[in-house]
């Protein structure tokens, strides 16, 4: 909610937080406290395309919501808000998350970006055989992994795989697996990089990964499918309820009716429109957003998506965990431009093995602009002291404070010392990936990854030096989560709580809250006139629907499908225009593609809400009428100036 909350506060106000008050001139003062030409016009231009209200692109009335937004933010900080632990705890939140976007190369992250589309485009099929090493083993033991890995290279290239995978395969040390198809992200970054440069029908040569040594037979390598938009019709399973005399129709039943008429000529559109109980797409006839491969949290409807092959095939009726679907293609999409892509590509390299690239090349740039100096001796330092208790989790960092107060390294001002990094020693004793083998590579590897947090860490906390557009940023989502602690507790909490206030506020505004004229209804949907004739005469007999169905349709072949229940003038399965004038049944509709008749058991006119029926609209409401009051409440006891010959030249410039 309040990620939410701060972007809508961000497209309407925010990125005031940066006044460049030098030279600039007072548009208005609060108090005395002034806010300059420049800020109001950045926060004016940036908004001015999102702003749907005309009246608000007007400069003068865009000014009054600009300075009640600065005495709310003004009273905010004179409450304390700003003090609050979970408010500076949410701050943090967001600045770090939004740090990621900043701690990186540009060089080098466009350059693994482009990569990527190129790769993603294909998709590679292979085989592979991995003899486990672990990545600090002793030499000894990797050089005798790596000949063996020489030796399986060459009967991986010769023998039949099915007869090797028997012989070898152990799922311990030894593994020969067949991978099938897959594309850029799918594997660890060296092995996607030595399947992908090598040729179809072409042994690799040996590649090592943190799992140890892999030689890679790569079989064929194909365009990418690409991406689907498909539109679908969808039925839940809705329980019964044990107080309704009426049963509710099973899914998979109701949806293998719906598909009957489907096949006898019923467009898919209009089935949607009228059926479908995902409403959110049924407005659009079912389309869904584009979909990739690999994408959607329904394999099973990936799977139907992906399989029909030409524009306009539509699936048969099949279970998902979200209810009954029938899906149509709408369009194939092949593999997008980098253009296209490059938003969706950047946060995948970020959660996978080239962001290490990306931290290294960082890391670099951050010892060339900081004053940096290290420790020659601290990896000897440290491998002296890896026993095997380090392998057995019972290793202890040193008591020795001389020995911990020794600067391992200084990033300008701040200082990190052995210590620092026995504390980090400690807790890696329990990575699981951490085998017993060469000490001194370990303290290496492990040190070099101390040290490049530590880099990371310092310039992260210097990102608004460093970058004004993340300073800027950070100063909207501050502001903004700082106005939603203040309307939860002035606006949205008092308008749920309180009682009284919303219940007359109801009272006095009664007439908002009606509901239109309503009937019990059974609506009946015949796929020919003939059919439609039948069932109203059915109708007029007073049949159950089931009766009706057992009558009307044959078997598979569905002639008439029902919707009942209590319907407001207008619900989507009535005819067009139609309306509750008498109980009955009515005439026989012809619409677009079916005939319907319509059974009128009850009508219930038009009566009031009671505040129950009508308390989330009340609500919203309420909570906009207290804003109102609240911000005429914020200006009583402030002086507020505004220059207006500034704003008429601020006016007159940018019409």
């Amino acid at each position: 909610m309040k990620r939410f909350f701060t972007s809508l506060v961000s497209m309407f106000l925010l990125v005031c937080s940066f006044a460049q008050q030098n030279g600039q001139e007072v548009l208005f003062t609060i108090d005395g406290v002034p806010t300059y030409t420049d800020e109001f016009l950045r926060v004016y231009n940036k908004n001015l395309d999102l702003v749907q209200d005309e009246s608000q692109k007007d400069m003068k009335a865009y000014l009054e919501l600009f300075i009640t937004y600065k005495l709310k933010l003004r009273q905010a900080k004179e409450l304390g808000l700003n003090e609050k632990r979970s408010y500076l705890q949410e701050f943090e939140g967001y600045r770090k998350q939004l740090a990621q976007s900043y701690m990186t190369d540009p060089k080098v992250t466009d350059k693994l970006l482009r990569e990527a589309h190129q790769r993603i485009a294909k998709e590679v099929k292979a085989k592979h055989i991995l003899v486990k090493v672990p990545q600090n083993a002793s030499a000894q033991d990797t050089m005798a992994a790596f000949r063996k890995i020489k030796q399986l290279k060459k009967r991986l290239a010769k023998e039949d795989f099915d007869t090797l995978k028997k012989l070898l395969h152990d799922g311990k040390e030894l593994f020969v697996e067949d991978l099938g198809y897959f594309s850029a992200f799918n594997m660890v970054y060296p092995f996607e990089t030595m399947a992908y440069n090598t040729k179809a029908g072409e042994v690799s040569d040996p590649v090592r990964t943190s799992f140890g040594y892999h030689v890679i037979k790569v079989e064929d390598i194909r365009p990418s499918k690409g991406e689907v938009t498909v539109a679908h019709l969808m039925i839940r399973e809705r329980p019964n309820d044990p107080n309704d005399t009426v049963k509710v129709q099973p899914a998979q039943e109701r949806i293998k009716e719906i598909y009957g008429k489907l096949q006898q000529g019923e467009t898919f559109e209009s089935l949607v429109r009228r059926f479908s109980d995902d409403r959110n797409s049924a407005i659009n006839g079912g389309k869904l957003p584009r979909m990739g491969s690999g994408r959607s949290s329904s394999q099973k409807f990936e799977e139907v998506a992906f399989s029909l092959e030409k524009t306009g095939d539509i699936s048969q009726p099949f279970e998902s965990q979200y209810g009954w679907h029938i899906v149509k293609l709408l369009e194939k999409h092949p593999v997008g431009t980098f253009d296209d892509m490059k938003a969706e590509l950047e946060a995948k390299v970020k959660k996978d093995m080239r962001s290490r690239l990306i931290d290294q090349s960082l890391v670099e740039r951050i010892k060339d602009r900081y004053k940096v100096k290290e420790d020659p001796k601290a990896v000897n330092a440290f491998t002296t002291m890896i026993t095997d208790d380090f392998f057995e989790k019972k290793w202890k960092k040193p008591t020795d404070k001389d020995f911990l107060n020794k600067v391992l390294v200084s990033i300008e001002d701040k200082v990190i010392r052995y210590g620092d990094f026995a504390s980090f020693l400690e807790k890696q004793q329990y990575n699981q990936r951490l085998k017993k083998g060469d000490s001194e590579m370990m303290i290496r590897s492990l040190l070099k990854d101390f040290l490049a947090k530590e880099y990371l860490a310092y310039y992260e906390a210097n990102l608004e030096k460093e970058n004004q557009e993340f300073a800027a940023i950070v100063a909207e989502y501050r502001d903004g989560l700082l106005l939603f602690d203040l309307m939860q507790t002035e606006i949205w909490e008092k308008a749920k709580s309180d009682s009284i206030g919303l219940q007359g506020y109801y009272e006095k505004n009664k007439g908002k809250y009606r509901w239109k004229k309503r009937a019990d209804v059974e609506i009946a949907s015949c796929t020919k006139q003939s059919f439609a004739k039948k069932v109203r005469k059915l109708l007029a007999k007073q049949k159950s629907i089931q009766q009706i169905k057992d009558e009307i349709n044959e078997g598979a072949l569905i002639n008439v499908i029902f919707t009942s229940g209590t319907v407001e003038e207008g619900h989507q399965a009535l005819p067009n225009g139609f309306k509750f004038t008498e109980e009955g049944v009515s005439r026989i509709y012809e619409e677009k593609d079916d005939f319907v008749i319509v059974r009128v058991k009850d009508i219930l006119p038009e009566s009031q809400k009671s505040l129950q029926e009508a308390k989330g609209r009340v609500v919203n409401d309420y909570q906009q009428y207290l804003e109102s009051q609240w911000a005429e409440k914020l200006r009583q006891g402030r002086t507020i100036v505004v220059d207006e010959k500034v704003l008429s030249k601020l006016i007159a410039t940018n019409n």
